[in-house]
């Protein structure tokens, strides 16, 4: 039998030939819709603000400029219910989150600080003794490189995609905020509270490149002494903020606006450079050195054609927020403040790069809770926890149940670090110890719950939104064996002044997530979202492997 197309008879031939010609019809635009790759951004700018809680944005928001969050607002797609989701929500974790899209029990930075379970020794979530800063003092703890960080970023998965062609730069007011953004491959440069300086350490490189050089040169850092941070708008537009009172540590009523910034020996020196953190300065340098990155490096100009990233973590509304709570004046202020630097660098970015060549995605490593006594005055049961304290009554307890001392070796908030080889010794179950510990942890003032080790390992922990963000936070070689949760608005710290954050709860969880660019539909959306699915989605857009650890999702709903 003939089988060619023309021995069809013509009924059939006809009815097949519209068949194919349809079903062809369709396959250029399927074809193209894969194999055509959409304009790229040149530049990837990645904004985490240190310490801000979405809140905050939403409150403050009728008082921003046109250019700085307002822009972000207007022009980008917003996320009002996006949150770090972890139970441990901190710096260097929060950070983290950011461009791997991992959680803490993969990516393995629990904390800012961690107990060693074997040696038992602290570490720093960035410290290597191996390296050192560039051309400044570096001690053991000090952060000079990504070695605990156990996933790859997405900056690390688009310079493998290119044969490491683009440029990651990233800059921080901390190590860590640096550090944990710029992944294994890229470059961190960070403030040094004792110099001033923005430097890199030699995991990096052996010197710093020209452009640094000449960056430092200026000594930008001193032009700030005997500057004072007054408040920038009229006094009206503070009306709604806590009274200094309730924020101020009665012993440091100097602590109030106007902040003049100096020090004893009457001129620029580490307790001066120390000073500016908190304040509007770190940040004001920090943007003067993304720009000179830019410059340096010709960021968003890739000869290769290929997009470069930069990321720039803010770090002194954290700072603010520690010492005057969120609901203050000059944590109001600061983020005005801000609001108008971002303006400035919006301004900038739009000039050298064009912001229709750049996506810019802006969130936050954590939000903030209250200080107490602001807290207390509207009617909240808050209260700062002791940790040391309460370690010294659970030892006493355990020693009292089992007939031996010390079976509690070590705290490190949120996790309790038990004698696992002492428990064998004395022919103790390892379970029986952790469920007298939990159980007699969740009868004190201030603890909500507390979970153990072997709930952990078993995914024995309750269905709840508070179980999941703990078992996501807990790692099974670096955390410790009962974790403990506080009460809302209870906090554990060392100071008797000021607030802090780390809980699972919302004003600690919920932060901004706004991503702007021409990929993206501007608008506000309610749907549920976390900074974790920030790295699939710009993966997503690259067209290259998602970060190793990423269990993030890629944020459709956004996507042009």
């Amino acid at each position: 039998m003939n089988n060619s197309l023309s021995s069809i008879h013509l009924p059939m031939r006809r009815l097949f030939l519209l068949t194919f010609l349809a079903a062809s019809a369709s396959m250029p635009v399927q074809a193209a819709a894969v194999a055509e790759k959409p304009a790229q951004a040149k530049l990837i700018v990645v904004l985490v603000v240190d310490g801000l809680p979405q809140e905050q944005v939403v409150r403050y928001r009728d008082q921003f400029g046109q250019g700085g969050f307002r822009r972000l607002l207007d022009q980008g797609a917003w996320f009002s219910d996006a949150h770090q989701a972890h139970g441990v929500t901190v710096t260097a974790v929060g950070h983290t989150a950011v461009l791997t899209g991992a959680y803490p029990y993969q990516h393995g930075i629990i904390g800012n600080n961690w107990i060693d379970p074997v040696t038992l020794e602290s570490v720093y979530c960035t410290e290597d003794k191996q390296y050192t800063y560039i051309g400044e003092e570096t001690k053991a703890s000090d952060g000079t490189s990504p070695a605990n960080l156990r996933v790859s970023t997405l900056g690390d998965e688009l310079r493998y995609s290119n044969g490491e062609h683009s440029k990651v730069i990233t800059v921080s007011g901390k190590d860590r905020g640096a550090i944990l953004l710029a992944g294994k491959t890229g470059t961190a440069y960070m403030y040094m509270s004792k110099t001033g300086n923005f430097a890199s350490s030699t995991y990096y490189m052996k010197s710093h490149p020209q452009w640094v050089q000449q960056f430092q040169a200026a000594k930008p850092q001193d032009k700030f002494y005997g500057k004072e941070w007054r408040p920038l708008l009229p006094d009206a537009a503070y009306v709604n903020d806590a009274d200094d009172e309730l924020v101020i540590n009665q012993k440091e009523k100097d602590k109030r606006f106007p902040f003049k910034y100096v020090s004893k020996s009457g001129k620029p020196d580490a307790e001066y450079y120390k000073d500016l953190y908190t304040g509007p300065y770190v940040d004001e340098m920090t943007l003067d050195f993304a720009r000179a990155a830019i410059e340096g490096e010709k960021l968003g100009q890739n000869p290769t054609g290929v997009p470069d990233v930069l990321g720039v973590s803010l770090s002194s509304h954290d700072y603010v927020n520690h010492s005057f709570g969120p609901e203050s004046r000059m944590s109001h202020d600061h983020l005005q403040r801000l609001d108008r630097m971002l303006a400035n660098f919006f301004t900038y970015l739009d000039k050298r790069i064009g912001l229709e060549n750049t996506m810019v995605v802006l969130t936050a490593d954590h939000g903030f809770p209250n200080v107490p006594e602001f807290a207390q005055s509207i009617k909240r049961d808050a209260q700062r926890l002791d940790g040391k304290k309460m370690t010294a009554d659970l030892n006493q307890y355990l020693s009292d149940k089992f007939g031996q001392k010390d079976l509690v070796r070590k705290w490190s908030n949120p996790n309790f670090l038990l004698d696992y080889k002492l428990m064998e010794q004395k022919n103790l179950k390892r379970e029986d110890v952790e469920f007298a510990a939990a159980r007699f942890l969740q009868g004190l003032p201030g603890i909500a719950d507390s979970f153990t080790r072997t709930q952990f390992e078993n995914g024995n922990l309750p269905r709840t939104r508070i179980g999941t963000l703990v078992q996501r936070a807990w790692n099974k070689q670096r955390s410790g064996d009962v974790m403990v949760v506080t009460k809302p608005y209870w906090y554990f710290a060392t100071e008797a002044h000021g607030t802090s954050h780390g809980s699972p709860y919302i004003y600690d969880t919920n932060v901004p997530l706004i991503l702007m660019g021409k990929a993206f539909k501007a608008g506000s959306y309610g749907q549920y979202a976390e900074v974790m699915d920030i790295a699939p989605t710009l993966a997503h857009l690259l067209r290259v492997r998602p970060p190793s650890g990423s269990e993030g999702r890629v944020l459709t709903e956004i996507l042009r």
